[in-house]
């Protein structure tokens, strides 16, 4: 899959979205958003995954792979279907633009959204919405019932992971899921609706987005949380012993950034039996998000042709090893079944020839990040001279500082050369680099250039959204209100134009 046409567009998750419910929605804020980028001469919208988070509120360790983040929706629409007053939505007030604070957030949120499905279960919402709801919860019993089972107990057992359930749970004995299905019906029946609400929600606003013009670019990790309906209900496709511990778990090698690497934890596939079977979990998986997106980033893409496999409990990613996935019989087996689809692949970091070459067979547009292009020789791949049009472009991602914050903390060598590449004076301040990397961006020959909103609107080191390996502060910052002006949008459009990404 190529990105054949010029384009633009911006990187924003969406519960960074302004508004006064503690965290953005997929209501007017969203859609006011779709307005602002339309206006702005952006084609492309780029997101975090959507999954329910877990432990760290990270969108990349979800408890479902395929579940929506029940977080993003709008109660004013469930006002609207007559299952909420507004005076429900008064607990959760706050002053738009806070940072998302999810310890009070998801407490209070679960509360109102429990009370709609109560309403909803009396019968006090529309018939077609009746309907809507039983033909959504047969259309995705796949995935819905191992969720809604998994969340339920989980919830029962005070929010511990899977592994420390009482053993029948753990091991999915029939006896024991078929008790926790009779006693709690309407609890699943709560975790189904609400998916349903999500997913409702959503579908409005993709489709909005696309009657604009917009396509969306979603996000999907290669690996999934060991915490999740998914290694849960399906434990023979990952690396766990008979204890349904893992054996191994995913991260990174040590590195010039880190002498210990970086420890994920994530189970690892269990590729032989995957392969044997068609890769059927992977086809699912594949199929619902593009159902969901226009085109799909996948994380870490590189763990296709080889991940690194770290023995479980060791503290570090030191005594790991290089083990070779089947990543190119997967995407054939893909491309058979759901023929050739607009996947991204994350393709950052130390990348060998056998990545390099399964990208290439299949098409995919790689990344190409600015803020990492000032460290070395003039063969850095990330310097744009070096691109190729198949590829996005971007000054940072959701993992990097603002720009403005990278370059006040660069090293001196990494700012010279950055300001002698955009010909820029020696007393720039970090602002006035930002908005000369953005116009490098929309400049390159990448067919696609994806901005972060922290870097259009100018932010600072505390509009940073994620930093890797660390815990708290993390996925909660937010658009404050107004910010999203006018003019910003006339300034997006005349570079998007300037550069023939849109056609005025």
């Amino acid at each position: 899959m190529t990105f054949a046409d010029r384009a633009a567009g911006v990187l924003l998750h969406p519960t960074a979205l302004p508004g006064s419910r503690g965290i953005g929605t997929l209501g007017n804020e969203a859609r006011n958003f779709l307005s602002w980028l339309e206006e702005a001469g952006q084609r492309y919208w780029q997101i975090c995954p959507l999954a329910p988070t877990g432990y760290g509120d990270s969108p990349y360790q979800g408890f479902s792979a395929h579940a929506g983040n029940q977080n993003l929706i709008d109660l004013e629409n469930l006002v609207s279907l007559g299952i909420l007053s507004k005076s429900d939505l008064a607990p959760l007030e706050k002053p738009s633009g806070d940072k998302v604070d999810f310890g009070w957030l998801i407490p209070i949120k679960n509360a109102v959204l429990d009370k709609a499905w109560r309403n909803f279960s009396l019968g006090n919402g529309p018939e077609d919405v009746y309907e809507e709801f039983t033909e959504f919860r047969s259309r995705e019993a796949s995935w819905l019932e191992d969720y809604s089972l998994f969340m339920v107990i989980k919830n029962r057992q005070n929010g511990r992971p899977w592994n420390e359930w009482e053993t029948p749970l753990r091991y999915r004995e029939n006896e024991a899921l078929e008790k926790v299905r009779r006693e709690a019906s309407e609890e699943i029946g709560f975790h189904s609706f609400v998916q349903f609400l999500f997913f409702r929600q959503w579908r409005e606003i993709k489709n909005l987005a696309n009657s604009k013009g917009i396509r969306i670019i979603g996000d999907l990790p290669i690996f999934i949380a060991y915490d999740s309906s998914d290694c849960w209900a399906n434990p023979e496709l990952f690396q766990l012993d008979d204890r349904l511990l893992p054996t191994r778990v995913a991260g990174v090698p040590p590195d010039y950034f880190s002498e210990t690497g970086q420890l994920w934890g994530n189970p690892l596939y269990n590729w032989v039996k995957m392969e044997q079977d068609n890769f059927s979990w992977w086809i699912s998986i594949l199929k619902s998000r593009m159902n969901l997106y226009d085109a799909l980033r996948i994380d870490h893409f590189r763990g296709f042709s080889a991940y690194w496999s770290i023995p479980y409990g060791d503290k570090t990613a030191v005594n790991g090893e290089w083990i070779s996935a089947p990543g190119r019989e997967l995407f054939k087996k893909v491309r058979e079944e759901l023929g050739e689809l607009p996947i991204i692949a994350e393709d950052l970091g130390v990348i060998t020839e056998d990545v390099v070459a399964l990208i290439e067979e299949f098409g995919m547009p790689g990344m190409k990040v600015l803020q990492f292009a000032f460290g070395s020789s003039e063969d850095n791949p990330y310097l744009p001279h070096n691109y190729d049009k198949n590829s996005l472009v971007y000054t940072g991602t959701h993992d990097n500082d603002t720009t403005v914050g990278w370059f006040r903390t660069a090293e001196p060598r990494e700012r010279k050369k950055a300001l002698k590449y955009m010909n820029l004076p020696a007393d720039s301040s970090p602002e006035d680099v930002t908005t000369a990397l953005i116009r490098t961006a929309m400049a390159s020959v990448s067919n696609l250039a994806v901005i972060p909103l922290q870097d259009i609107l100018l932010l600072d080191s505390h509009a940073r959204f994620n930093t890797p390996g660390t815990l708290g502060n993390n996925w909660c910052w937010r658009v404050e209100k107004g910010s999203l002006s006018r003019e910003k949008a006339r300034e997006l459009r005349e570079l998007a134009s300037l550069y023939g990404r849109i056609q005025c």
